[in-house]
C-alpha cells in the first residue's frame, strides 16, 4: 500500500475498532450488572410483601390471602412466579401464575439467607429466582421451617439487553464513520503540502519551473531546500557534460578534416571514398551523442522510421573492414521493409555494439536477426555468433558499466551497457542466452508503441 493517506484511515481504523470494541464491552458489562441488581431488587421486594402476607393457620401452617398485592401473581403465564414450600420440600402454597409447570427446586440456603440463581424452565425458559430459608414462630411458640421463592423469566429482560447492544453499535459504528470522515478530511488537509511538491516536481520535469518554491511548512522546508539543491546540481552537471562534448566535437573537427583532405591527395578514389564513408559515421556518430545530452522527453513524439536492412549492411560492411584479420562469417537475416520507428543513432548503437561483441568474441560465425514483434512499430532482434558463450551467473553483471570478462581483451566493458539502457528507454529488454551456434546470443524485445 503506497498511500500514506490509507495506511494513516487503516491505523486510526483499527485503533477506533479496538477502542470502541473495549468500551462496548465495558459498557454492555455495566449495563447487564445495572439491570441483574435490579432485576434481585425488584424479587426482594416481592418475597418480603410474601412474607408480610403470609399467615399461620390453626392446621400449622402457613396460608396466602387469594388476592396478592402484585396482580402479576394471579395471572398465569406472567412471568412473575412463587411458590412456598415445607421443610420436606412439599409445596403449600403456589401462585396462580405458576399453574402448569413446575418451577425448578434449586438449591436450599439456610435460614435467613437470600439465594438469587439463574436457572431454567424444562421448556428451556430463563429465570431468575430468590429464595429465602425462614423459621417461622406459630402462636403456640413452636417453630417450624419454610421456604419462600419468588420466579421472573428472564426473556424480557434479556430482549432489553439485546435492544440495549443494538442501539450501542449503532451509535458507536456512526460516531466511528463520522471520526474517520473528519480524520480523512483533516489528513487530505494537512498532506496538501506534499502533494504540492509532488505537482511542483512534474513541473520541473516538464520545464515549467526551475526549483521547488519555498513555501511550505517548517517539517518539509529542509525537504524542498535539499531538493532544490540536487536539482541545481544535477542541472550544473548537465551543463558541464554538455560543454564538454561540445568541447569534444570541436576538438574532433580538424583533425576529421585533415584526414579528409590527406586522403583526398594521396589516395585512390575507391579507397578515399571508403575512408570517406567511415569518417562521415564518425561525424555521424559524434551529433548523435551530441544530441543526446539536449534531448527532451517531447522528442520521442517525433520519432522517424529508419531502414533497417540498410543500417544493417553498412554496419556489416564496417565491422569486416574492422576485423579483416579475423575474416568473420557475419549473415544477416532480416524482414522484408523491416522499419525501426526511433531514432537512427539509437539503432545503430543497439545493433553496432552487439555485432562488434560477436565479432570480437567469435571463431568465425556471427548471425543477426531482425524480426517484427507484436503490434506495429515493435522489433525482435537477436545477435548469436560461435563463441564461448556467457555464463549464466555471469550475465547480469556483464550488463553492468565497466564489467568485463576477459580483462585482456580490448575494450571498455560499457557497450552492453548502452544496449541495455537504450532499449529499456524504448520500453524494452535486452536478454542474455545460448545460441544455436553454441556462443552467446543477445536478444532485443522493442514493444510496439
Amino acid at each position: 500500500m503506497s498511500s500514506l493517506s490509507a495506511r494513516l484511515l487503516i491505523s486510526v481504523s483499527v485503533l477506533l475498532i479496538f477502542f470502541f470494541g473495549v468500551t462496548i464491552v465495558v459498557l454492555d458489562s455495566a449495563f447487564r450488572s445495572a439491570g441483574e441488581q435490579a432485576q434481585e431488587d425488584i424479587l426482594d421486594g416481592h418475597l418480603m410483601a410474601l412474607l408480610a402476607a403470609a399467615e399461620p393457620s390453626a392446621q400449622g401452617v402457613l396460608e396466602m390471602p387469594p388476592d396478592l398485592h402484585e396482580p402479576r401473581f394471579g395471572n398465569i403465564d406472567s412471568g412473575l412466579y412463587a411458590e412456598l414450600r415445607d421443610d420436606q420440600g412439599n409445596i403449600v402454597w403456589q401462585s396462580r401464575s405458576a399453574l402448569g409447570f413446575d418451577m425448578p427446586n434449586g438449591p436450599r440456603p439456610r435460614s435467613g439467607v437470600r439465594l438469587f440463581l439463574e436457572e431454567t424452565l424444562a421448556d428451556g425458559m430463563p429465570l431468575l429466582t430468590l429464595t429465602l430459608a425462614v423459621q417461622w414462630e406459630f402462636p403456640d411458640g413452636e417453630l417450624r421451617p419454610f421456604v419462600f421463592k419468588v420466579a421472573e423469566s428472564l426473556d424480557s429482560f434479556n430482549a432489553q439487553i439485546a435492544q440495549f447492544r443494538r442501539q450501542l453499535f449503532g451509535w458507536f459504528g456512526a460516531v466511528a464513520l463520522i471520526m474517520l470522515l473528519s480524520i480523512s478530511i483533516m489528513l487530505r488537509r494537512l498532506l496538501r503540502p506534499l502533494r504540492r511538491i509532488e505537482k511542483e516536481i512534474v513541473e520541473i520535469e516538464d520545464g515549467q519551473r526551475e526549483s521547488l518554491s519555498g513555501q511550505f511548512p517548517t517539517e518539509l522546508t529542509g525537504v524542498a531546500r535539499n531538493l532544490n539543491l540536487l536539482i541545481d546540481s544535477e542541472r550544473a552537471r548537465s551543463e558541464r557534460y554538455k560543454v564538454t562534448l561540445d568541447n569534444l566535437a570541436h576538438s574532433l573537427k580538424t583533425p576529421l578534416a585533415a584526414m579528409r583532405a590527406l586522403l583526398n591527395q594521396d589516395k585512390s578514389d575507391e579507397f578515399a571514398k571508403r575512408f570517406n564513408e567511415q569518417i562521415d559515421r564518425m561525424d555521424e556518430i559524434v551529433r548523435y551523442q551530441l544530441r543526446k545530452p539536449a534531448a527532451s522527453p517531447a522528442d520521442k513524439f517525433a520519432l522517424t522510421l529508419v531502414p533497417v536492412k540498410h543500417e544493417v549492411e553498412r554496419l556489416i560492411d564496417g565491422l569486416r573492414k574492422v576485423y579483416h584479420d579475423k575474416q568473420p562469417a557475419i549473415a544477416a537475416e532480416i524482414a522484408d521493409n523491416m522499419q525501426f520507428r526511433g531514432d537512427s543513432g539509437d539503432f545503430l548503437e543497439i545493433a553496432g555494439n552487439l555485432l562488434d561483441n560477436a565479432c570480437k568474441w567469435c571463431k568465425r560465425h556471427v548471425l543477426i536477426t531482425i524480426r517484427p514483434a507484436s503490434g506495429a512499430g515493435g522489433m525482435f532482434l537477436v545477435v548469436a555468433d560461435d563463441g564461448p558463450g556467457i555464463p549464466a551467473d555471469a550475465a547480469e553483471a556483464l550488463l553492468q558499466r565497466g564489467t568485463r570478462l576477459d580483462e585482456s581483451t580490448p575494450g571498455y566493458g560499457i557497450g552492453l551497457a548502452v544496449v541495455k539502457e537504450l532499449a529499456e528507454s524504448y520500453g524494452g529488454r535486452l536478454d542474455i542466452g545460448q545460441s544455436k551456434l553454441g556462443g552467446a546470443e543477445f536478444r532485443i524485445t522493442i514493444p510496439s508503441s
